[in-house]
């Protein structure tokens, strides 16, 4: 893994809250990949990272949700933990960030409570995916077809359920990504 992602940006969404290894090992795979990777946050500085119900390190913001656009990136990593993603599925310039990467049928990877956000844009229905345990109703009232696998990949859809599956994530993840566009 040193090239394969060579000259693409990536665009990892988070805020307060999220799992600190689902943001830090996603970016540096993407990284150690070739990728340039932008770390986008609804506010400037520094977000709040958790290892589970405790505070973790603080990571610092690159592009502020708003002042960037998805058409800038070639895919999206959306992190879990249970405040990030529910903090960004209630916000509109977040939803829509995260709409301009369906609609456009570029690839996108959420792991543990990550695929909640993707419930606003109606991306999950008819896609089979994994998650945190806890979203399997929400995905399957959602139109999703929820297994619990280590990693499921959907039409450019990279979905993962804990940071156990890291690994097993990023991996799918970097090839995912190096294809580019959905089939």
């Amino acid at each position: 893994m040193a090239n394969e992602l060579k000259g693409k940006r990536i665009a990892i969404l988070a805020t307060d809250g999220f799992e600190q290894s689902e943001l830090t090992e996603p970016k540096k795979a993407l990284v150690a990949a070739g990728a340039t990777v932008d770390v986008i946050a609804p506010k400037a500085g520094r977000i709040q990272g958790m290892e589970h119900q405790d505070k973790g390190e603080t990571v610092p913001v690159d592009k502020v949700l708003g002042e960037v656009e998805g058409a800038s990136y070639a895919a999206l990593v959306l992190p879990g933990g249970v405040a990030n993603p529910d903090f960004l599925r209630t916000n509109e310039k977040a939803v829509a960030f995260v709409r301009s990467f369906v609609e456009a049928e570029k690839p996108v990877a959420a792991i543990c409570h990550g695929p909640w956000t993707l419930v606003e844009t109606d991306f999950v229905r008819g896609r089979t995916m994994t998650s945190w345990p806890s979203l399997k109703t929400d995905l399957r009232n959602a139109g999703a077809e929820w297994v619990d696998r280590e990693v499921v990949v959907d039409r450019g859809l990279v979905t993962s359920r804990k940071p156990d599956d890291l690994p097993a994530f990023c991996a799918k993840m970097i090839e995912t990504f190096a294809i580019g566009q959905r089939a």
